[in-house]
């Protein structure tokens, strides 16, 4: 696996999209708006760079020739100190109205031991201004690979470490096309939105896998809320683990996400070991976030020798299906950021009654034990939406589920808290 390939593609993407933007900025007055940029994780240490914002003046980010790049140098100089991320989006006019962009988007990116090259197809249709209500439509072919899992928290959650142990060799290339569709608009109930997505994997031992996601939010009181989520998703036999599903969190590749996840350390890797950190995602059985921590852990100990692995890593699911609910109830807080003014268009604290149950479907020699957790918890967060009307923030929760179905060695009545990152009931 050729590494230094990649950064030779990577090089003539940016200087593709620089010469395009000189050109624009020649023919449209174009701009470029840069931005310093710190980051940390255990690997790189401080990494420092510069991010890269490009757009024709007055679009906002939403007009023709959208540039978002970054480049960054570790402190610590790791085997690969320099990494870059790079994404220019052109709109297709003829297949575009207000609101309702069709575009396509070429990005390329090396950072975090984790490279992607692709081109994607997105198509958005919305009527007038209610950015709340839309449909959207997103076609992406990759190119992607790990080739260094000392950035991940549990390497035993990607590919060819759990194959091969700390004997890690980047054979793990991966063609794939993913299809994203998704809905969001309101029924009598209320709001309630419609998220899939299936990904195909081509190259040498192909597979595919599906994931549905579907929620509904129910007012009936003021300042009470009904949330439900549903959850169920599916992969083929040959699937590597980084898309398997867990009980309490997300797919492992789903932590690429976001530059919280995406590197160990950055949130610090005590508190991920410890169980009391949860990413959201997947099933979300939160409850049993520290037992699949320990069994991660376990799995990703290239030291172990007495360990025997199964089939795949042990905690990871080729199918699962799971039912999330919450009950908003007033809180003080709450009613301080509504008197206040403007910060109720920012800001919003919840407090919140739980129930979580799921298990996994059965393929193979899967387990068909239902999970359940039932508990209350806390979320702050703080959202500047983008010119579609997306949240762009953060949301911290803090989620105690003293009761569990399946407890293990545990009492079923129990304090247990668990920090996290994002939420899956998302409206």
């Amino acid at each position: 696996m050729a590494r230094p390939l990649f950064i030779i593609i990577g090089y003539l993407f940016i200087s593709m999209v620089f010469i395009q933007a000189a050109d624009a900025q020649q023919v449209r007055n174009y701009e470029l708006l840069p931005a310093p940029d710190l980051w940390y994780n255990d690997v790189d240490g401080i990494r420092a760079g510069l991010r890269l914002k490009g757009q024709v003046p007055g679009t906002f980010e939403d007009g023709p020739h959208r540039l978002d790049a970054g480049i960054w140098l570790g402190f610590w100089f790791p085997e690969d100190p320099v990494s870059y991320y790079v994404s220019f989006t052109e709109p297709i006019p003829s297949w575009s109205g207000f609101g309702s962009e069709a575009s396509v988007e070429a990005i390329s990116s090396i950072r975090t031991g984790y490279s992607l090259h692709g081109i994607a197809f997105n198509k958005r249709w919305q009527n007038g201004f209610d950015e709340q209500k839309f449909r959207e439509l997103r076609l992406f072919n990759s190119y992607e690979t790990r080739f260094n899992t000392e950035y991940t928290p549990f390497p035993a959650l990607w590919g060819d470490f759990f194959e091969q142990g700390s004997d890690f060799e980047p054979s793990n290339d991966k063609l794939l096309t993913t299809l994203t569709t998704q809905i969001q608009d309101e029924n009598p109930l209320g709001r309630y939105s419609i998220l899939f997505e299936g990904v195909v994997q081509y190259r040498e031992e192909s597979y595919g896998l599906a994931s549905l996601t579907t929620q509904q939010m129910i007012p009936f009181k003021e300042n009470w809320t009904l949330r439900f989520r549903g959850f169920a998703g599916v992969a083929s036999e040959s699937t590597q683990p980084e898309y398997l599903f867990s009980r309490s969190t997300g797919q492992p590749i789903t932590t690429l996400q976001s530059g919280v996840t995406r590197a160990k350390g950055t949130i610090p890797q005590p508190w991920i070991t410890s169980g009391n950190f949860q990413v959201a995602g997947g099933a979300n059985l939160r409850g049993y976030t520290a037992d699949d921590i320990k069994i991660f852990e376990q799995a990703s100990c290239s030291g172990c020798e007495s360990l025997v692995l199964p089939s795949r890593p042990p905690g990871l699911f080729r199918s699962i299906a799971a039912l999330n609910s919450e009950l908003d109830y007033p809180n003080p807080i709450q009613s301080l950021f509504s008197d206040l003014p403007y910060a109720s268009d920012f800001l919003d604290f919840r407090t919140y009654l739980f129930f979580d149950a799921g298990s996994p479907l059965g393929l193979d020699d899967e387990m068909t034990t239902l999970f359940a957790d039932a508990g209350t918890g806390f979320s702050l967060s703080l959202n500047i939406p983008d010119s579609l009307g997306k949240n762009r923030g953060f949301v911290f929760r803090y989620d105690i589920p003293f009761w569990l179905s399946e407890p293990g060695a545990d009492d079923a009545w129990k304090y247990r808290s668990v920090f996290a990152f994002g939420a899956v009931l998302s409206f």
